[in-house]
């Protein structure tokens, strides 16, 4: 009864969520003059530098080894910025917060979905960076869509703890951005897993959803084989009880927020 309850509550607010949406997009590239097309030059500025480091420095003759690091940088890069940005929801909507009524996950929610819509739109970019190197599409490109999925419901669950934590530790940002820092390199953006294993330090990768889903996304997409098995359980279950709790400790906790932001 109180599922329905809620799921009546949430499509109330739809509209509102919409909006909080196209608001904060707007408000991402207010000052930008190229606006949203920074969205498909900065990923591919970047891929470019890291492939002339990594590739031509480090000697990769990988031909698709700039898909590689793409494919990578953007799941990377979407759970980076929707994280942070769910972090800074609650506080940074605290005037919203103290004069009107709104369920307050919808801050934290419009975030996470704001940021996915932005990262659909750079996926353009791995579009066209695939077609001139000649990566070839097969019918595995479908089930990219599961890590994405995963990928998201795990940012929404850690957006929704992070974003608790925020309204009364205010350090939490500063942590956290030096955790994003160290999730970056045990995600394997820019350099190839096999080393990493070959020196026992694989492990790193079986604890980090964040790096399974990169390397079932590369599978569907750049290696035209089905995915990870293991790595797409455990990343969905890792994502699911993530969203539990955060949905709980947010709950339990969101009446406190006016007293605090």
């Amino acid at each position: 009864m109180s599922i329905t309850r809620y799921m009546k509550n949430f499509f109330r607010y739809k509209n509102l969520l919409f909006e909080l949406v196209k608001k904060n997009i707007k408000l991402k590239y207010r000052r930008s003059y190229l606006g949203i097309l920074w969205t498909l030059i900065e990923p591919l500025l970047t891929m470019m530098v890291l492939t002339l480091v990594f590739g031509t420095f480090f000697g990769n003759d990988d031909p698709q080894y700039p898909v590689y690091i793409l494919c990578g940088r953007l799941l990377y890069t979407f759970f980076s910025s929707a994280s942070k940005a769910g972090l800074k929801s609650i506080s940074g909507n605290a005037a919203m917060i103290k004069k009107v009524y709104v369920p307050k996950y919808i801050y934290v929610l419009s975030s996470v979905i704001s940021n996915f819509v932005t990262f659909l739109i750079s996926l353009i970019v791995l579009v066209g960076v695939g077609a001139v190197l000649k990566v070839e599409p097969s019918f595995y490109i479908i089930q990219a869509i599961v890590p994405l999925l995963i990928l998201f419901v795990f940012t929404l669950g850690l957006g929704m703890i992070l974003a608790t934590l925020n309204v009364f530790f205010r350090d939490i940002e500063y942590i956290w951005t030096v955790a994003t820092m160290l999730v970056m390199y045990a995600s394997a953006i820019f350099y190839q897993t096999e080393r990493i294993i070959n020196t026992g330090n694989g492990w790193v990768f079986n604890i980090n959803p964040v790096y399974m889903c990169i390397s079932n996304f590369r599978d569907a997409v750049l290696y035209a084989q089905p995915m990870n098995m293991h790595y797409c359980l455990t990343s969905a279950v890792v994502a699911v009880i993530t969203l539990i709790f955060g949905a709980v400790l947010f709950y339990k906790e969101q009446d406190k927020f006016i007293l605090y932001v």
